[in-house]
């Protein structure tokens, strides 16, 4: 049985790779602000040309794009602290706010437009699940510097604040804040729990 969560997921990847390379570019750089210069933006585009070149057929045609793809990554994790390989889901319009310790596991879903901030992790929780990785939908707000461990889902519009700790799945429209993460605001509403 297919839940809802997930075919808006099939939903959202079937509408992003209907997009060609450099109409997804062009919606990020228009979202970063148009300033090419931007971390975020260059991360953002080298996962795309990651995913991109593994459309190429055969192999032997897309060797060199994994290579040149391969020395992109390194560089853009070396020289400015984000890791984002294309085996992420990436929504349209993500936005890598700043540069600095950002860390994504490879099986993450991140939604349309959503914002990821400097100091983020998003990975997995337990060692003997390496898979389990956090699943974000559309117009995620991530704080800097906080985590979200494990199979975890954060629904859309929610709030992840500064530093905080997300071990448990956050509904839509809530804002979770604190070690561990509570939430303090539920749903559209924004009304204050406790």
């Amino acid at each position: 049985m297919v839940t809802q969560p997930e075919v808006i997921s099939s939903l959202n990847e079937a509408e992003t790779n209907a997009l060609g390379l450099w109409q997804q570019i062009k919606e990020d750089w228009i979202a970063h602000g148009r300033d090419w210069t931007k971390p975020g933006f260059r991360a953002v585009v080298v996962q795309r040309f990651g995913v991109w070149r593994m459309k190429i057929e055969p192999k032997l045609l897309r060797a060199p794009f994994s290579i040149l793809y391969r020395a992109l990554y390194r560089k853009i994790r070396n020289n400015y602290g984000i890791e984002l390989p294309y085996t992420v889901e990436l929504g349209r319009r993500v936005i890598i706010e700043h540069q600095g310790a950002i860390v994504i596991h490879g099986n993450c879903t991140i939604g349309d437009d959503s914002i990821i901030r400097q100091g983020v992790t998003l990975g997995n929780r337990y060692l003997d699940r390496p898979f389990d990785a956090p699943k974000l939908g559309a117009r995620v707000n991530v704080g800097a510097g906080a985590k979200i461990f494990g199979d975890v889902a954060v629904g859309d519009d929610a709030n992840v604040g500064a530093n905080a700790v997300v071990l448990r799945d956050i509904p839509p429209g809530a804002t979770a804040v604190g070690i561990p993460a509570k939430i303090i605001t539920s749903g559209k509403s924004g009304k204050k729990l406790g």
